[in-house]
Formats: structure tokens, C-alpha cells, sequence
């Protein structure tokens, strides 16, 4: 059984059933198209020193690392099969006892990490993962490609990290310490036992400075407002003295209440008693690849030098049982896509420069012409794809996905909209791998339409339009968007 990932930014991950562990296990290669990049090798490799130096429960562990053949690093690390934070507060708010029970274990994460001499610099609901053990759910820290020793951290460092959870003085480009990382989880327990983020920053520079945030609705158990907004104190002096400190406090203020006594949330994502199974061993030989594709993504076909090395170097089932990972952008749109019987197609545009898998059956309809972007002359290169002509029309049904460069500077103020949804679309703007982003979702239109747009460099956007049948469908193929030589 062998499935193709959806890729992300920078990497790809394969789901594996390991023999030697007898546990899934998830197998993350540096993407080909960054190989020669050293900023973004030595990040990926910098997440896995940093991972292994780490042995608590609640931080991601890697397994093994080491290079393919033709150089690109991987690493060999554990299957987060209840996805992540972001995907269990889609369906709804965890109750209190649950919603502490995960902040104490991202917080045991995050401690270990420091006594290790590592800060995270990127806790957010993305990167918390969940996973099942002994049929209890553990939060898990995951996600380090903006961790730093805390060494390097002392001293200026680039600016990066997630605006509505950011540290301040990490947004101003400070030198950081353990409290910058205890001011992301007091934002990220603000979140939890509110129902709701305490900021929407549009950017890193509004995150600077922020006021205070909105007080919690009220209900809660007294002195526990008061203990996660200590936590996100603008000034780190203000704050707790270690992250140990505030869950004691946290601890101490919901103890007289049963309802906050949880030992952790409860498992949502059936289990897949067929990612187990063994499966035909994949041949080294791919097949030839269809018109637009990315290499890997058509049925039976693998690079060439992954599966030599793979076959050194990992045990025999993690070749032979490959399929789709949960990532920290969409653990349970992972899950369903490793459902899914019909694998994915890679397209791309004519020169290259940008590529998207879409659902076998949206590439009814394919464009790789370069388009010209409203108020342009010039034209720039993009990729249409969906199940039938008509796809982009709201009075018509149909599925697909338009990904397109234009020239630009800065995000927009506001993207199309679709009149044909109601209500008004929920905007996030986050960064991921350093790229700001705006991403709007409509829902019940019917079916769901996402517009995204990413500046990928500082001349350049990148537009993304999403309509499907199926939110976790749209959210897997805007994940798999990928640009190239830019």
C-alpha cells in the first residue's frame, strides 16, 4: 500500500508502518527544489538535532535522520494520528478540563525544550500535534523550523514566528529567553479557555506593541484570566518567572473545580486498521510521468535515489507502507486523504514555477497558460485545474483550484469576494516558513471557497483560489501549493 504525501513548503512526508518500532512513523525529506538552498538545508536539519536532543512525551520525537543519496536530509519521526489543534478546535471548543490538560503538556513540551537549551519561537495551534498512546491522546510539541538555541537566540536573530501569537520582543527582533516562548503559550491558553485567538495581527509589526487583549467571557474559574494574562504581559519582567511557574498557578486556580480535572483530550480521528497492512514493495523504477506532473505523484512511481536509500537504510515496511501524514497545517485532512483510493495529481504551469495536487478527476479541465493580473499588461505564469469547465462559475457545480503569480510588495486589504456564500468569509493572516499570508474561508456556498495570497518574495504574490465539496479536501490542496525557483 503506497499513497503520495501532500507536500508542504519545504518538505515532503511520507506515512510509514516501521517493523523495528511495529508503530507508524512519518518520514520527512527535504524538498528536492530547496536542496540547494543552505538557509532552508540547514533549518531542516537544525529541527532534527533539536528534536533528538529532547526525550519528554509531549515534544515530537524523532527516530532516526540521515541523507538520500543524492544529499537531501530526512528524518524518521512519529505519526501524529489525532492531527492538530487546529483541525479538533474545527469541530468544536474543548471543554475546560481538556483545554488545561493541553496547555500543561504543550507546557511540559516546552519546558523540556529549554532545559535542552532550545526555544521554539512558533508555538501555535498548527503546531500542536496530537497522538495517540495507550489509548489515552498526548499534546505533543512539534514543528521547530524556527527553533534556536537559546545561545544563538541571545543575540539578535531573524525575525519570524506567528503574529496573533508571537512574543513581542520576538516581533521587534530582540534577543529572546524562555519567556518569549511562555508568552506564545499564554496566548495559546487565552485561545483554549476562551473560546476565541486574543489577537488577529495582521503582520508582525502589529504584534510589537499589542494592547491588551479582549477579557475571557465570564464562567471560569476565578484566577484563571488572571494567570494567562500575566503569561502574555507585553513585557517579558511582567510575566511569570518560568513557564513551570504559571501552570502551577493554572493548576492551582481550577483545582477545587471537577470539570478541569481531565487527564486530556479524547480521540476524534477513528483508528485505520488498514494503514497497518502490509502492502506491495514499490518499484524502484518510476513510471513515466504524465503531462504537468511532479515527480512521485503518479501510482507505483517513487525518485529514484529516495527508494535506493530507503531500502539501505530503512526498515523494509517503511518503503513498503507509504502514505499521507498529518502535518501541522492539516493533521486531519491528512488522515482523509490517506482514505482516499484514488491518488492525486501534480499539475503545473508551463514554465515550472508553480505546481498544486489536485484530486484525480479536478484535472478535467486543465490550463498551464500564464494569465494577466487585473490592472497588469504583463502576463505571469499559473495553473488552472478543476473537474469541468465551469468550475469557477457559483451558478454551476464543480471543484477546483487556480494557483497564480503577480507582482506586488504587500498583502491586500481584502480578496474577491463570493456573493453566492453567506455570511461574511473568516480571514487569517499568519507566516509560515517566512512567507506573511491572508487566507479567507467561505463556507455553506455550497461546498467551501478559500482565496489565499502569499508573498513569496519582496516583489512577488502568489494567489491561491480553492472551491470544493469538502473543507478538508480544499485545506489538503491548498497545503500542497508549492513554488519553484523564486
Amino acid at each position: 500500500m503506497r499513497r503520495r504525501i501532500g507536500a508542504g513548503g519545504f518538505a515532503t512526508v511520507w506515512l510509514a508502518h516501521d517493523e523495528e518500532l511495529d508503530s507508524l512513523v512519518a518520514v520527512k525529506v527535504l524538498a528536492d527544489n530547496w536542496s540547494e538552498d543552505q538557509h532552508v538545508r540547514q533549518r531542516f536539519v537544525e529541527e532534527g538535532r533539536f528534536l533528538r536532543k529532547v526525550e519528554s512525551p509531549h515534544v515530537v520525537p524523532v527516530y532516526d535522520a540521515g541523507q538520500l543519496d543524492d544529499g537531501r536530509p530526512y528524518l524518521v519521526m512519529a505519526y501524529a494520528d489525532q492531527g492538530n489543534l487546529v483541525d479538533r478546535l474545527d469541530l468544536s471548543q474543548l471543554p475546560l478540563g481538556q483545554a488545561i490538560a493541553v496547555i500543561r503538556q504543550v507546557g511540559a513540551g516546552l519546558q523540556a525544550l529549554h532545559q535542552r537549551g532550545v526555544l521554539h519561537r512558533d508555538v501555535k495551534p498548527a503546531n500542536v500535534l496530537f497522538r495517540t498512546v495507550d489509548g489515552q491522546v498526548r499534546a505533543m510539541v512539534g514543528d521547530l523550523g524556527l527553533g534556536k538555541a537559546m545561545e544563538a537566540s541571545s543575540r539578535l536573530t531573524m525575525i519570524g514566528g506567528t503574529p496573533s501569537y508571537v512574543s513581542p520582543e520576538q516581533a521587534r527582533g530582540e534577543p529572546l529567553d524562555e519567556r518569549s516562548d511562555q508568552y506564545s503559550l499564554g496566548a495559546l491558553a487565552y485561545l483554549l479557555v476562551g473560546g476565541r485567538p486574543p489577537y488577529a495581527h495582521a503582520s508582525l509589526a502589529a504584534a510589537t506593541h499589542p494592547p491588551p487583549p479582549p477579557a475571557l467571557a465570564p464562567g471560569l474559574p476565578p484566577g484563571v484570566e488572571a494567570a494567562v494574562l500575566r503569561a502574555m504581559a507585553p513585557a517579558r519582567e511582567d510575566r511569570w518567572p518560568s513557564i513551570a511557574t504559571f501552570l502551577s498557578v493554572l493548576s492551582e486556580a481550577v483545582a477545587d473545580h471537577p470539570e478541569a480535572l481531565a487527564d486530556g483530550p479524547e480521540a476524534w480521528i477513528p483508528a485505520d486498521p488498514d494503514l497497518t497492512m502490509p502492502g506491495h514493495r514499490p518499484s524502484p523504477y518510476a513510471t513515466a510521468p504524465q503531462p504537468g506532473s511532479q515527480p512521485g505523484s503518479q501510482p507505483g512511481s517513487f525518485p529514484s535515489a529516495e527508494v535506493a536509500d530507503a531500502r539501505r537504510r530503512w526498515p523494509r515496511s517503511v518503503v513498503a507502507l507509504l502514505g499521507v501524514l498529518a502535518l501541522a497545517a492539516g493533521g486531519a485532512a491528512g488522515v482523509y486523504a490517506a482514505q482516499r483510493t484514488a491518488p492525486d495529481v501534480s499539475v503545473s504551469d508551463a514554465s515550472g514555477a508553480v505546481s498544486v495536487a489536485v484530486p484525480r478527476g479536478w484535472d478535467t479541465a486543465l490550463s498551464t497558460k500564464t494569465w494577466k493580473p487585473p490592472g497588469q499588461d504583463a502576463r505571469f505564469p499559473a495553473v488552472s485545474a478543476g473537474s469541468g469547465d465551469g468550475w469557477t462559475d457559483p451558478q454551476e457545480e464543480g471543484e477546483g483550484v487556480f494557483v497564480g503569480l503577480l507582482p506586488g510588495d504587500g498583502l491586500p486589504a481584502s480578496v474577491p469576494g463570493h456573493p453566492e456564500c453567506p455570511g461574511a468569509g473568516s480571514r487569517t493572516d499568519d507566516i509560515r516558513d517566512g512567507d506573511p499570508l491572508t487566507t479567507v474561508v467561505w463556507t455553506g456556498c455550497p461546498g467551501v471557497v478559500v482565496e489565499r495570497v502569499v508573498r513569496v518574495t519582496p516583489t512577488r504574490l502568489l494567489w491561491v483560489q480553492v472551491r470544493s465539496d469538502s473543507q478538508a479536501e480544499a485545506y489538503r490542496v491548498l497545503d500542497s501549493v508549492e513554488t519553484h525557483g523564486l
